[in-house]
C-alpha cells in the first residue's frame, strides 16, 4: 500500500513546480485598445454643432461647383432674365418716353422711384429662377467672384440685350420716336466728363449693396430686394439730373440702337463697368477673396444653384 505526502507537503511541492511569472516591464506599451469602425468614426467627428454645419455648406458647394444645371434649368433662367429686363427698360424708358409725348407729365420723383420699385418686384418675382440679374454688370460682377460660372455669361448677357431691345421697339411702335425714347443722357448743365463719373459712382455703390445683402444673407433674406430697389431708386432721386442714373448698359443701349442716337452712349458703356471694378476691389479688400454659399445661391437663384 503507497502511502501519500501530507496535504500541506503536496501544496509546496507544486508551488516549486510552477514557474515565475516574469515582473511587468514598465518601459513596454500597452497596445492601444482597438475600436469598431463605427466607434472610431464617432471619435473623429467634430463635436461642435457648428463645425459640422461649416463642413456641411463646403461640401454643398464643392458638390454645386461640379454638377451642371440640367438645360431646361439654364434656359429657364436665360428667359427670366429676358423677360425682367424687358419689363424694367419698359418702366426705366417708358416714364420719359410717355412724358415726351405730352400724355401726362410724370414728375422727377416719379420717374426715379418707378425703376426701383420695379426692380424689387421683379427680384421677389424672379430671384430664385435666375438671380435677377437684370443688368450686364451685375453679371459680370459675380462671375469676376467666381459665384457664376463664365460659360453661362455670354447668354444672361444676350438674355438682357434682348429684352432692352424687345422693350425699346414696343415704345417705338406704341409712340414713334419721341423723347429719344427714353434714352439716358447728361444732364443739360452737366458735361460728359461729370455724368462719365457719376455713373461710375452709383454703379459702384450698388455692387456694394448687392455684394453686401448677399454675403449677410442670413440676416437680411428677402429683404434683400427692398435695399437693391432702394438705391436704384436712391440714385436716380440724387443724381438723374446729371446723368440719367442708368447704372445699367443694356438699358442705356438699347433706346440709342433703336432710335439711331448713339451720341452719348460710351458713357453708359464705359462709366458702369468701371465703377463695377472698383466695387469689386473694395470688396476684395474688405471681404477677402472667399465667398460665402450665399453668395453664390444669391447670383445664380435657387434653381442653377
Amino acid at each position: 500500500m503507497t502511502r501519500h505526502p501530507p496535504r500541506r507537503q503536496r501544496r509546496a511541492l507544486r508551488r516549486e513546480a510552477t514557474p515565475a511569472r516574469a515582473p511587468l516591464d514598465p518601459s513596454r506599451s500597452v497596445p492601444p485598445r482597438r475600436l469598431p469602425q463605427s466607434a472610431a468614426a464617432a471619435e473623429r467627428a467634430p463635436s461642435s454643432s457648428a463645425a459640422s454645419r461649416d463642413e456641411g455648406v463646403a461640401a454643398r458647394r464643392a458638390a454645386a461647383d461640379g454638377r451642371s444645371p440640367s438645360r431646361v434649368t439654364v434656359w429657364r433662367a436665360t428667359g427670366a432674365e429676358c423677360a425682367g429686363t424687358l419689363l424694367l427698360v419698359l418702366v426705366a424708358a417708358g416714364g420719359p418716353t410717355i412724358a415726351a409725348t405730352g400724355n401726362g407729365s410724370p414728375g422727377r420723383a416719379a420717374l426715379a422711384l418707378a425703376p426701383g420699385l420695379t426692380v424689387t418686384a421683379l427680384i421677389y418675382a424672379l430671384g430664385a429662377i435666375s438671380g435677377a440679374h437684370f443688368n450686364p454688370v451685375v453679371t459680370l460682377v459675380f462671375a469676376a467672384r467666381r459665384d457664376f460660372p463664365w460659360r453661362l455669361v455670354p447668354l444672361y448677357l444676350g438674355a438682357q440685350l434682348l429684352g432692352a431691345l424687345v422693350a425699346s421697339a414696343f415704345l417705338m411702335a406704341m409712340f414713334g420716336d419721341v423723347g429719344h425714347l427714353g434714352a439716358t443722357l447728361p444732364g443739360p448743365r452737366a458735361t460728359d466728363a461729370q455724368a462719365l463719373v457719376m455713373e461710375a459712382a452709383l454703379t459702384s455703390i450698388l455692387v456694394l449693396v448687392i455684394i453686401g445683402t448677399a454675403l449677410g444673407a442670413r440676416n437680411v433674406g428677402h429683404n434683400s430686394a427692398l435695399a437693391v430697389g432702394g438705391i436704384i431708386a436712391a440714385a436716380g432721386l440724387f443724381a438723374g439730373a446729371i446723368s440719367g442714373a442708368s447704372l445699367n448698359p443694356a438699358r442705356s443701349l438699347a433706346p440709342a440702337l433703336v432710335s439711331g442716337d448713339l451720341r452719348d452712349v460710351w458713357i453708359y458703356l464705359v462709366g458702369p463697368p468701371a465703377g463695377a471694378a472698383a466695387a469689386v476691389i473694395g470688396i476684395r479688400v474688405l471681404h477677402g477673396r472667399s465667398s460665402p454659399a450665399s453668395e453664390r445661391i444669391a447670383a445664380l437663384g435657387d434653381e442653377l444653384s
